[in-house]
């Protein structure tokens, strides 16, 4: 159900008559107002809450800049588009109230429309600069951005990037404008591959190799991240098959071919991760050398510390042959596109995991799983590859527990009995490792893997089927229990 909202004025004629009508002091009156329409439920956002006669920041923000509308004045309209960026985004702490205040008194419309007016190529730098980095601050939800789509922004910001290609701080810029645009709105998603945004950016990444530019990545995330809850059947699947089709996965390869001294690297994991849908996708980024890129980042991951990296290679590694969403649970428009493929590939690539495991894969995981063994949501990370890695391969399966997969098992769940997910994780490799493999249980029983399953199902409820499961494919009678 849509919450209660109210006017301004209607807010405003409630505070004078706390003070009129009940004698209240002005600043009691305001938060009586509040207090009571919180309570009955009503939405607050963008009603300027101010003590009567006092001004408010945003509002005389965009006075200001309406003002300079009619009278330009690039300089003092730099200077406005600043302070309602500071004011509208991090770390101001009210910046979500005050973006709400700027979008329903017209900030998008009027940054729109004086960004339009600023020549492509001969404008003011730092007026188009602060001007673009004013609208990303605004648009907060769909009713920002849908007012953005109505006012023709994408085609303006387009208009930006292709003009403005060889200035990163302009492409950096704009590109932050498309992710805070394209968040949460399928339409503006949309108008911005119509008008060609995807090629946009692999021209981009050619011309700026491994240049920092992560507001690119996150555009292309935020492009192909089915978050609209407005809708039921998102194109962005379709959006990725073709930013792979065009060349960017290809693109994304090569800043991962450049190592952790690439500053994207983490970004073009993430992004590229995104694009991965299909199998079809899966196999092309390995065919050009994708996983050789990843591994090797693993490695050096492991040698130089580096978590972060660490984490979104695994995670990386893990979607060349499982295609979930971030959450795991698969999302309903991709399960059925996966139900168009044959029943072969619904677990994934099975070329991709034996060039994995071929490339010396599993061992690489395990060094890693000791350089970060103090952390588990590398290991949860780590456990999620070889439990898909060993998924109906016996071969793998033997590999793994050979290379010391079961030891880790154990080593991680007596160690990190709080960290659920993990130990969920846990269970579902060990399930993965033993299944087909009666040496394997033999092995892990003898580690004592049971009692440790056995403490993860009465602890933690997400760990129950799946410790179940691994208790009745470790040979179990008692796995019920």
């Amino acid at each position: 159900m849509a919450a209660r909202t109210i006017s301004q004025e209607a807010f405003e004629e409630l505070v004078k008559e706390n003070i009129d009508d009940l004698g209240m002091d002005p600043t009691e009156a305001l938060q009586d107002a509040i207090q009571t329409l919180t309570l009955q439920g009503v939405d607050l956002s963008g009603i300027v809450t101010c003590v009567p006669g006092e001004s408010n920041p945003v509002i005389d923000c965009l006075d200001r800049l309406k003002h300079l509308q009619s009278e330009p004045d690039d300089n003092q309209l730099a200077i406005m588009f600043n302070a309602l960026h500071d004011l509208c985004s991090n770390p101001n702490p009210n910046s979500n109230q005050n973006a709400a205040i700027a979008t329903k008194n017209g900030a998008v419309e009027l940054a729109c429309s004086l960004c339009s007016k600023i020549p492509h190529v001969t404008g003011s730098h730092v007026l188009l600069l602060s001007a673009l980095n004013a609208l990303s601050s605004l648009l907060h939800d769909v009713k920002s951005t849908g007012t953005f789509q109505r006012c023709d922004g994408p085609r303006i910001v387009i208009g930006f990037l292709a003009d403005n290609k060889q200035d990163v701080e302009v492409l950096s810029s704009v590109f932050r404008v498309v992710a805070s645009a394209a968040t949460g709105d399928e339409i503006v998603k949309e108008s911005f591959m119509e008008l060609k945004v995807d090629e946009l950016v692999l021209e981009i990444l050619s011309l700026h190799k491994n240049k920092g530019i992560q507001s690119l990545y996150d555009a292309v995330r935020a492009l192909l991240t089915p978050d609209d809850n407005r809708v039921v059947a998102s194109q962005v699947y379709g959006y990725a098959r073709k930013f792979a089709k065009i060349g960017i996965a290809e693109a994304l390869v090569d800043s991962l071919s450049a190592g952790l001294c690439s500053p994207d690297l983490v970004s073009a994991c993430t992004t590229l991760k995104t694009i991965a849908v299909n199998d079809e996708i899966c196999k092309s980024i390995a065919e050009k050398g994708g996983i050789d890129a990843v591994l090797r980042c693993v490695d050096d991951s492991g040698e130089q510390g580096n978590k972060a990296v660490a984490k979104v290679c695994c995670s990386l590694l893990s979607k060349f042959f499982l295609d979930s969403s971030e959450n795991g649970t698969v999302t309903l428009v991709l399960f059925l596109f996966v139900l168009s493929y044959e029943t072969s590939e619904l677990a994934g690539s099975d070329m991709n995991k034996s060039e994995i495991v071929g490339k010396g894969g599993v061992d690489k995981l395990i060094k890693l799983s000791a350089r970060f063994a103090d952390d588990p949501s590398v290991l949860l990370e780590i456990m999620s590859i070889i439990s898909v890695l060993c998924l109906r391969s016996p071969e793998n399966a033997a590999r793994a527990v050979e290379a010391g997969a079961g030891d880790l098992a154990v080593q991680a769940m007596q160690k990190f009995p709080a960290a659920h997910q993990m130990q969920r994780n846990s269970c579902l490799m060990i399930r993965n490792l033993v299944v087909r493999n009666p040496e394997n249980r033999t092995i892990l029983l003898n580690n004592g893997i049971e009692k440790y399953i056995r403490k993860a199902k009465e602890t933690h409820s997400n760990c129950k089927d799946a410790a179940t499961d691994a208790l009745r494919d470790l040979g179990l009678d008692n796995y019920n229990l």
